[in-house]
């Protein structure tokens, strides 16, 4: 064979490899719609078709992501928008809603993982001071972190997304998801868990001396994320961190919300002496009510349920449901936005937050005779405009609403 036409063959060998290369790692292993079969029992709205189901969340889908992922200054990073008052460009809980929404709805989205790989990056050049992995909790207009502490919940959100992104793309492509979630998991293993009681730190920067490294933000609790993270490094310390909240939360609900079952944002003294937070312990007055921290624990608490199981997550759950459908007399529009812990509504607090609303109807999930309740709740929670909230109602009723379809897989 000529040495020119030798050559030719190894110039288009090469292509088609890497082009075959490119497909693979490009490729959706897990497309949404899913149409996931959750834990026996569990419940969706039976009321729409699956496909309504499914174009309802997609659509919701395609206003939230042109709202909210924006590009930022640097090549290649994308954000998601904060869009409150306060100067803040981005905070590290919303770039963990949008990397876990982004996966999964991937395959619907031909853009998605190229969104995703912008949102890693732009975690990625924003590590907090200790911990490297860890993400600066917020960053200003400029893009420059205010501080250099971490949250929690946003580096747990993150790294539960690196897991999703290795299950729906692979990890042999230009990012090792894979790899990048286990270096996430050992610093949040680190500098985000109590080593001595195994509950969950504030930040980064609470240290073993700190008088607030006892306590605890009760929505950083994620049981089916912890379940995922064993199974991604096999540290078994992520059950005893399930174990202790799980129960810490048991003894919670008996002591300070028997009729209720609610859980305030904040815990002190998780070692001794557990108890609601005093008023301005670190956020607002109402610290130690079931308020915009806590309002998450429904949903996250829930979804251990419906994915693994979980009996404890259904015991937590229950009440709740039978407080929230008695509260409201059956009505959506009755729930307001934040409750005492003996269920009265906060003060002023006569207004949607869907916040608030769409974890009641992550809840309503686990038990059939919730159904009528939940197909209510999934009416109210669809028919109100993104215009009209801001990015933590609408992220979190993204993400909701995904689940609620029957489109949230487990990893």
């Amino acid at each position: 064979m000529p040495v020119t036409a030798m050559i030719k063959k190894t110039i288009l060998f090469s292509l088609l490899l890497f082009t075959c290369f490119c497909l693979h790692a490009q490729s959706v292993l897990k497309p949404f719609p899913q149409h996931i079969t959750y834990t026996q029992g569990i419940i969706i709205p039976n009321h729409v078709s699956r496909q309504k189901l499914d174009n309802t969340v997609l659509s919701f889908y395609n206003q939230w992501k042109s709202r909210y992922a924006k590009p930022a200054k640097a090549k290649g990073q994308r954000y998601i928008w904060f869009e409150r008052p306060g100067g803040k460009q981005c905070v590290s809980e919303g770039q963990g809603y949008g990397m876990i929404i982004t996966a999964l709805m991937a395959g619907t989205d031909a853009s998605a993982k190229i969104t995703f790989d912008e949102l890693f990056r732009y975690y990625h050049a924003h590590p907090a001071r200790a911990g490297q992995y860890l993400m600066s909790w917020a960053q200003d207009y400029q893009g420059i972190n205010t501080d250099h502490s971490s949250a929690t919940d946003g580096d747990m959100d993150i790294a539960y997304s690196l897991l999703l992104a290795d299950k729906q793309w692979g990890s042999k492509g230009a990012i090792n998801y894979q790899k990048e979630a286990k270096a996430l998991l050992a610093d949040i293993m680190k500098y985000e868990i109590n080593q001595k009681s195994f509950t969950i730190l504030l930040s980064n920067e609470t240290e073993p001396d700190s008088k607030d490294y006892y306590d605890t933000r009760t929505s950083d609790f994620m049981p089916s994320h912890f379940k995922a993270f064993k199974i991604a490094t096999g540290d078994i310390r992520w059950d005893k961190v399930t174990a202790n909240t799980y129960k810490l939360f048991a003894a919670m609900q008996q002591k300070y919300s028997p009729d209720a079952g609610l859980l305030p944002d904040f815990i002190q003294q998780v070692n001794h002496n557990p108890h609601p937070a005093k008023a301005m312990y670190l956020e607002s007055k109402y610290d130690g009510c079931y308020n915009y921290n806590a309002c998450r624990v429904p949903w996250r608490v829930a979804v251990d349920y419906l994915l693994y199981g979980d009996a404890r997550a259904k015991a937590f759950v229950r009440p709740i449901n039978n407080w929230i459908r008695s509260t409201t007399s059956g009505n959506p529009d009755n729930i307001s936005a934040g409750y005492t812990l003996a269920g009265n509504d906060l003060p002023t607090r006569h207004f949607e937050a869907l916040s608030f609303i769409a974890p009641f109807a992550v809840a309503a999930s686990i038990d059939t005779k919730n159904q009528q309740w939940l197909n209510h709740v999934w009416d109210y929670l669809v028919n109100f405009k993104l215009k009209d909230y801001d990015y933590y109602d609408n992220s979190i009723k993204m993400l909701d609403m995904i689940i609620l379809s029957g489109n949230y897989w487990r990893i």
